[in-house]
């Protein structure tokens, strides 16, 4: 089969575009072959080396797949050959086959597309996990989010909408804010690292927002913590900026909140069960048509070095998807 490999650890100039091979399906995985695969953030860092876990080298980007099973693990009896699946891999995504995680693989209904179902899977994922288990979102809550035109970030204004709350939506450009606007957003603000916590505190009356997520960090994280209502849950979600920012511990004393963390890889793989319910509800709603995904673009395998340089570019409105079968 073709694959994008990382032979070398860096940028997406040192991905090849080559033959490889699986090997059997091992226990508690099964084979897919894939038709779309979903680019993120995360597929910038593993492949420098940058990422909370790094496979062996050689080794396949991407974390999300949606295509049918074509082999299951000895020991496995959810799936069999032929199934409609999406699956969180955490790498090799980028592949016309994968070896997934049987326990984060799941049925695709009839009315999921695998265009879709690849371009919801990471984003959507993390944000339900965000939301609804580390902030317990409550309807007529302000939310505010960072990013809010990236993939997460226009995940966080779809959930945020359906759980009833007041969206902030913070970018960086008029342009993105529009994009924002057309999907639901309440309120839109062009932030700087200076004028965030004043912002956010004058579109709240004064009170700050009750849950603040930010996929951003760097220099916005202080400031947005320092706008946050009593009470209030800070998710930090990852660091689009390249830096990661430290705070004093006495703000979250001061205001009585927290500073929450949310990692959708620790989440599967410990609570296997609870991810499969919020996937399972996700998959509900992109069904029903109450989250229609934001595909920006989509490349083809040999050109997926192309999308993760518009990644790295913070060019994407939305979601960047590779058609694993146009070669």
């Amino acid at each position: 089969m073709k694959a994008i490999l990382v032979r070398e650890l860096g940028g997406p100039e040192k991905l090849i575009y080559a033959d490889h091979q699986l090997g059997p399906p091992r226990p508690g995985r099964v084979i897919i072959d894939v038709h779309y695969a979903g680019v993120n953030f995360p597929d910038t860092l593993i492949i420098q080396g940058k990422y909370q876990f790094q496979p062996e080298l050689p080794f396949s980007p991407g974390g999300e797949v949606a295509g049918t099973i074509k082999e299951v693990g000895p020991d496995v009896t959810d799936f069999k050959p032929g199934d409609r699946v999406v699956s969180g891999t955490s790498w090799g995504g980028f592949a016309e086959e994968v070896q997934g995680f049987a326990f984060n693989t799941h049925h695709l209904p009839d009315e999921v597309s695998f265009k879709d179902a690849a371009a919801v899977l990471m984003t959507h994922g993390t944000v339900i996990h965000a939301l609804k288990d580390r902030a317990k979102l409550k309807p007529n809550e302000t939310l505010a989010v960072l990013g809010a035109s990236g993939g997460v970030g226009t995940a966080a204004i779809q959930l945020g909408k359906i759980m009833g709350a007041r969206i902030i939506a913070c970018a960086s450009t008029d342009s993105k804010l529009d994009f924002c606007r057309k999907l639901g957003a309440d309120v839109l603000h062009k932030y700087t690292s200076d004028n965030i916590k004043s912002a956010l505190k004058d579109l709240t009356g004064g009170k700050g927002a009750d849950v603040i997520f930010d996929a951003v960090g760097g220099d916005y994280t202080e400031q947005a913590f320092r706008a946050i209502a009593p009470m209030g849950r800070y998710l930090a979600v990852g660091f689009a900026s390249g830096h990661v920012p430290s705070i004093p511990l006495n703000l979250p004393l001061l205001k009585s909140a927290s500073l929450t963390g949310v990692f959708w890889g620790n989440f599967f793989r410990n609570f296997p069960q609870e991810n499969k319910a919020n996937i399972q509800e996700l998959l509900r709603l992109v069904a029903s048509g109450q989250i229609k995904p934001q595909i920006d673009q989509e490349f083809s395998l040999k050109d997926a070095a192309k999308a993760l340089i518009k990644i790295q570019n913070r060019a994407v409105l939305g979601k960047i998807i590779i058609n694993c079968r146009d070669n």
